[in-house]
């Protein structure tokens, strides 16, 4: 009767996984946290002649802030990963930025993709390593930002 009721359970934020097209080392997948899905649309105010109780709010544009954030805990040289972010973010620009297809899945109790999220045309623009503290008893963690053109949900 009310089965539907059944289907809907509250994803939990913290299962989730990245891939990252071209890139298959496993501990690349993994990510303490992902932030930058989002999507809006910008307005324009437009007065109306004789209305001056408000404003239409015209839509103008739809997108995303198109900066994609990756936070994890720093890992080694030879991340497949970390390579291809050093290759563009210390690069003289003399040779072409590689962009690479990215997808973010939130996983549900068994593992498998609950919503699943594709990056187009991503590229490394940032990468910072946390603080070194000696009074502090923490993991050193390197966060990563990517531009891209748009994202789709794809599940």
């Amino acid at each position: 009767m009310l089965s539907y009721l059944n289907d809907y359970y509250p994803p939990v934020s913290f299962y989730f996984i990245v891939g990252i097209s071209g890139i298959i080392h496993p501990n690349d997948f993994a990510f303490q946290e992902v932030s930058g899905l989002s999507q809006e649309i910008t307005t324009k105010d437009q007065a109306e002649g004789g209305e001056n109780r408000f404003k239409h709010q015209l839509p103008i544009a739809s997108g995303s802030k198109n900066k994609l954030v990756l936070k994890r805990g720093l890992i080694s040289l030879n991340s497949q990963l970390g390579y291809w972010v050093r290759q563009t973010t210390e690069s003289d620009f003399s040779k072409a930025i590689e962009p690479k297809d990215m997808l973010v899945s939130l996983l549900d109790e068994y593992g498998l993709p609950k919503r699943t999220w594709n990056i187009v045309n991503a590229w490394p623009t940032k990468w910072e390593v946390s603080s070194f503290d000696s009074m502090k008893n923490e993991a050193a963690i390197e966060t990563m930002e990517f531009n891209y053109n748009y994202f789709v949900r794809v599940l």
